[in-house]
């Protein structure tokens, strides 16, 4: 989708996602993988440099993804000079919550929005030799540890509540969500244009 810009040589039509950007909005949509948090940390390192005291917004319409994707993404979010606000926009599933739940500027949820968290997911079949696959479990297992453990710091939750609450498919309702820890507050669509 493109926009009318006017400018003082005429007016031309950039993509939206251009015009949001110029406002400090970068909008992580669809499923986390390598090509998103590549984009992500070129957005957040050029926007640290453009100033890094003024507050980025993060919008989050997502199913999850992959793991390894999603923590460099939260790297950047927790590391970012200039504060980033999360807001979930819709969904914020899986890797998309630990994502949320990471905001440094406020974390917050659209009215009708939802959050879902669960364990780690094996997202290819299993297969290899038994010391291939022990390895793999080990690995996950380490990922879930983890993880726990980061959405302990960020909501408030013992690790033993975060486990029980991941132990299946748990969906939060935007207030549930607040009441779990995962955002800060509830907010209207009018609000994410201060």
């Amino acid at each position: 989708m493109h926009v009318e810009v006017k400018s003082s040589s005429g007016t031309s039509l950039v993509p939206i996602e251009t015009r949001n950007f110029t406002s400090r909005i970068i909008y992580l949509k669809g499923e986390v993988n390598g090509d998103m948090a590549c984009d992500f940390v070129e957005q957040v390192l050029y926007l640290n440099k453009e100033d890094d005291t003024l507050p980025i917004t993060v919008l989050i319409h997502s199913p999850g993804g992959e793991i390894d994707a999603g923590m460099l993404i939260y790297d950047v979010i927790q590391s970012s000079k200039a504060p980033i606000r999360t807001v979930c926009t819709g969904r914020a599933y899986s890797m998309g919550a630990v994502l949320l739940a990471s905001g440094t500027g406020g974390r917050y949820i659209l009215p009708h929005s939802k959050t879902m968290l669960h364990e780690p997911l094996i997202s290819n079949g299993v297969g290899g030799s038994c010391s291939s696959i022990r390895s793999m479990s080990d690995s996950l297992i380490e990922t879930r540890r983890m993880i726990n453990e980061l959405l302990s710091k960020h909501t408030g939750k013992s690790v033993e509540e975060i486990e029980t609450a991941t132990s299946y498919d748990h969906y939060f309702s935007a207030e549930e969500s607040v009441e779990f820890g995962l955002v800060d507050g509830i907010i209207p669509f009018h609000e994410l244009l201060k």
